[in-house]
C-alpha cells in the first residue's frame, strides 16, 4: 500500500511539473511588476500592428486581435523562451496572402475559413517537428534565406499597399510589369486627400521613432493620420475606413478541413511552418544571447504547433515570434513569460474600450503604417555584411529575393533551402585531402601540408590526411584522391592515413578505406589508418574495418604509425635516401659515401 501511496504521490508531482511552467518558479512581486509594466508596452505595440498586420494577411482586423491573444498566451505557457511573444507577424501574414489570394477573395468567408484551416495545418507540422525532436534542423536553413525572403516580402508588402495609399486602383504586385504599368497611369488619378493621411502615418512615424524611440510610434502615427481623416471629413466625404468590428472577442469553432484542403493549402503550410520555426528560432536565440537563458528547440518547436493548433480553434490565422514585440518586451524589462500572457489580457481590455472608435481608421492611414514596417523590415546592415563577406551566402540571398519578387513568396522558401542545402552538401563532398611531412625546422617535427611548405618527402611511404567527412557523399571525391596518388606517386607504395579530421564516416566510406587497403597491399605495399577519436574507432569497428584491415595497421599515434611502417619498407632504397625526414631513419641503412665507388 505504500508503494501505491509513493507511486501515485510521484505521479502527480510528474503531472504537476507537466502543468506547471517551469519558469513559474522566477515569478516574484518585483518580476511581477516589471512583467505588467513589459505587458502593458507590448499591447499598445501590438493594437496597431494586429490591424496592420491582418490586413497585410487580406483579413478583416479582429482577425489580427484573435491571433495576438490566443496564440501568444498559448506560446507563452509551451514554448521555451522567456522574451519571446508570438502572435501576427509580417513574413507570416505575407505567406498567407500569397498562399490563398490567387484563388480566394481576400476577406470573403472562404478566404477567412481557409486561413484559420491553414493555421491548424501549420499547427500539426510544426507540433510534428516538436514530437520528433527534429528543432535541430534550423541549423541546417543558412540566416541568408530568411534575410532575402524578408526583404523580398517586405518589398512585395509595400507594393501592395501603394493603391490604398493613394485611393487609386493598381494591379497586384505579384506580377510587376503590370503593376508598375498601372502605377505611371495611376499616379495621374490619386486622391490627395489618401495620399496626405498616409503621408502624414509615414512621417509621424518616423519623427516619433528618431526623437521618442522609447514611445509607441505606430500608435501614434495611426492616431495622428485617423485624426486628419476625420478633419477632412471621414467617411462622409468618401474616405475609406476600416468599418465597424464584428467582435474582438475570439469564439470557440472547430476549423473547415475538407477532403481538398490539405491538397490545395499543404505545400503552403509547409513553408508557413518552416518560416515561422525559423523565426521563433531566431527570436529566441537572440534574446537568449542577451538574458543568458538556454533555449530548447524542440520545445520552442512545440510550442509554436500548440499555440496554432489552440489559435486554429479560435479563430486565428497563422502567427509566430515578432522580432519587433519581443525586442520591445525585453527592453521593457519583461522578466518571464507573464509579460506576454499580460500583454494579451491587456490588449482584450484596451480592444474592449476603442474598438468602436477603429471604425473610423482611414484604410490610407493603415497603409501608410504598413509602409512603416515593410521598410523596417528590410535589414540593410545585414545584407550588406552577407554581400561583403561570403559569395555563396550572397548567392543564396539573392536567389532567394529573386524568387520571392519575381515567382512566389512560398516557391523562394524552397528555391533559397534547396539552394543553401546544396552548397553546404557541395562543400562537404569535397573534403581536403593533403600530403603531410614532418617540418624538421621545428623542435617536435611538427606535421605539414608538404607542398605548401616545400618539406621533403620519404620517397616510400605516403602520409595523407582527410580533413571532413567520409560519407556517401564525398568518397568519389576521396576515391579519385587515392587513384591520383597511385599515379603520380607509384613508388610510393606504402600509405598513411589520417582520419583525425573525419567529422563522419558511413558504410561507404568505411568500405573505401578496406578497398584502398587491398589496392596497396595487391602493389606490395601497405595501408595504414591513424585515428585517435573513440566515435571514429567505434565506427570502424562497426563496419568492420578493424577486421579487414586487423589491429597492426591502425594506429592510436602519427608515431606508431611510422614505427610499424619502417621495417616494411626496402632497404636498398633506404641506403641511397638522403631525405631522412624521421627520427626512426637513424635505424636504417646509411647511404653509401660519395666516393666509395671510386676506392673499390
Amino acid at each position: 500500500m505504500a508503494a501505491v501511496g509513493g507511486q501515485a504521490r510521484t505521479g502527480r508531482r510528474s503531472w504537476r511539473r507537466r502543468l506547471v511552467p517551469d519558469w513559474a518558479g522566477r515569478v516574484t512581486p518585483a518580476s511581477f511588476r516589471a512583467d505588467v509594466i513589459a505587458g502593458l508596452t507590448g499591447a499598445t505595440l501590438v493594437l496597431p500592428q494586429g490591424v496592420a498586420f491582418a490586413a497585410i494577411a487580406g483579413l478583416p482586423p479582429e482577425y489580427g486581435f484573435y491571433t495576438a491573444m490566443v496564440t501568444t498566451i498559448v506560446a507563452a505557457l509551451a514554448g521555451s523562451s522567456w522574451h519571446a511573444v508570438s502572435g501576427p507577424a509580417t513574413a507570416i501574414s505575407a505567406l498567407v496572402f500569397g498562399a490563398l489570394a490567387g484563388t480566394l477573395v481576400p476577406g470573403s468567408p472562404a478566404f477567412i475559413e481557409a486561413a484559420i484551416a491553414l493555421s491548424l495545418l501549420v499547427g500539426i507540422l510544426q507540433l510534428a517537428m516538436g514530437l520528433a525532436r527534429m528543432g535541430v534542423l534550423v541549423d541546417f536553413v543558412s540566416h541568408s534565406v530568411m534575410t532575402g525572403f524578408v526583404a523580398g516580402a517586405a518589398i512585395l508588402i509595400a507594393l501592395s499597399q501603394i493603391d490604398t495609399a493613394l485611393g487609386v486602383e493598381l494591379p497586384r504586385p505579384d506580377h510587376l510589369g503590370a503593376f508598375f504599368g498601372g502605377l505611371a497611369g495611376g499616379l495621374r488619378d490619386a486622391d490627395w486627400h489618401a495620399a496626405c493621411i498616409a503621408l502624414t502615418a509615414i512621417a509621424a512615424g518616423l519623427a516619433i521613432r528618431a526623437v521618442r524611440p522609447a514611445w509607441p510610434n505606430y500608435l501614434i502615427a495611426l492616431a495622428l493620420a485617423t485624426a486628419l481623416g476625420i478633419w477632412f471629413g471621414g467617411a462622409e466625404s468618401g474616405i475609406e475606413t476600416l468599418g465597424a468590428i464584428d467582435s474582438v472577442v475570439p469564439s470557440f469553432g472547430l476549423p473547415a478541413i475538407r477532403p481538398d484542403t490539405l491538397r490545395d493549402f499543404g505545400s503552403a503550410a509547409m513553408a508557413i511552418a518552416i518560416v515561422g520555426l525559423l523565426e521563433a528560432m531566431s527570436v529566441a536565440r537572440a534574446l537568449a544571447l542577451k538574458s543568458g537563458q538556454m533555449i530548447d528547440g524542440n520545445r520552442e518547436f512545440t510550442g509554436q504547433g500548440l499555440s496554432n493548433i489552440a489559435g486554429s480553434l479560435f479563430h486565428c490565422y497563422p502567427g509566430s515570434a515578432s522580432f519587433t514585440r519581443s525586442g520591445v518586451n525585453y527592453d521593457s524589462g519583461a522578466v518571464t513569460p507573464l509579460a506576454a500572457i499580460l500583454s494579451a489580457v491587456f490588449l482584450f481590455l484596451i480592444l474592449l474600450l476603442v474598438a468602436p472608435f477603429l471604425t473610423y481608421v482611414p484604410l490610407a492611414a493603415m497603409a501608410g503604417v504598413i509602409l512603416l514596417v515593410a521598410a523596417r523590415l528590410i535589414d540593410l546592415r545585414e545584407i550588406r555584411h552577407i554581400l561583403t563577406t561570403s559569395r555563396e551566402e550572397s548567392a543564396v540571398a539573392a536567389v532567394t529575393f529573386a524568387a520571392a519578387l519575381l515567382i512566389d513568396l512560398e516557391f523562394s522558401i524552397y528555391a533559397g533551402v534547396l539552394l543553401s542545402l546544396g552548397l553546404f552538401l557541395r562543400k562537404t563532398s569535397q573534403p581536403f585531402v593533403g600530403v603531410g611531412a614532418p617540418d624538421p625546422s621545428t623542435p617536435t617535427r611538427v606535421f605539414k601540408n608538404a607542398a605548401a611548405n616545400n618539406l621533403r618527402q620519404c620517397p616510400q611511404l605516403l602520409i595523407s590526411r582527410l580533413d571532413g567527412p567520409l560519407y556517401f557523399g564525398s568518397v568519389e571525391h576521396v576515391r579519385r584522391q587515392f587513384r591520383r596518388f597511385e599515379i603520380e606517386r607509384a613508388a610510393q607504395k606504402h600509405m598513411i592515413f589520417i582520419v583525425k579530421g573525419v567529422g563522419e564516416i558511413d558504410m561507404p566510406g568505411a568500405d573505401l578505406l578496406i578497398e584502398e587497403a587491398a589496392r596497396r597491399h595487391g602493389r606490395g605495399g601497405s595501408f595504414h589508418l591513424q585515428t585517435k577519436t573513440p566515435r571514429t574507432i567505434s565506427k570502424l569497428a562497426r563496419f568492420k574495418v578493424l577486421k579487414a584491415l586487423t589491429k597492426e595497421y591502425i594506429h592510436l599515434s602519427k608515431r606508431d604509425a611510422i614505427a610499424e611502417v619502417l621495417p616494411l619498407l626496402d632497404g636498398s632504397v633506404c641506403a641511397g635516401c638522403t631525405a631522412r625526414i624521421f627520427r626512426e631513419c637513424s635505424g636504417r641503412p646509411a647511404p653509401a659515401p660519395p666516393c666509395a665507388a671510386g676506392r673499390d
